[in-house]
């Protein structure tokens, strides 16, 4: 089984370009550029889908992920934050044993 190669964003950009603007089918770019059809449709859905922030790159996120990222850091704190007071009112309110 071969490694799954990687391609630069622009290289990416510039194969949904030729298939977008050149009068040749997917399949004769794909054998020209050495990439997949398949590939090649689901680059040019991504790319019509997100525009700019289509393809972001190895451990890099779209705008939208790592604010939901960012939020769901918060919520994990916060819910922790919300179980320490539940303990604390627990305790506080069962008054002095004696």
């Amino acid at each position: 089984m071969s490694k799954s190669k990687r391609y630069s964003r622009e290289f990416k950009q510039e194969a949904v370009q030729l298939v977008n603007e050149s009068g040749k089918s997917v399949a004769e770019i794909g054998a020209d550029l050495g990439v997949s059809p398949k590939t090649l449709y689901r680059w040019r859905q991504e790319l019509a889908r997100d525009g700019e922030q289509a393809f972001p790159g190895k451990g890099y996120l779209k705008a939208n992920d790592e604010y939901v990222r960012r939020l769901e850091r918060e919520l994990k704190l916060v819910t922790q934050e919300r179980d320490i007071l539940k303990k604390a009112v627990a305790i506080f309110s069962k008054g002095p044993s004696q």
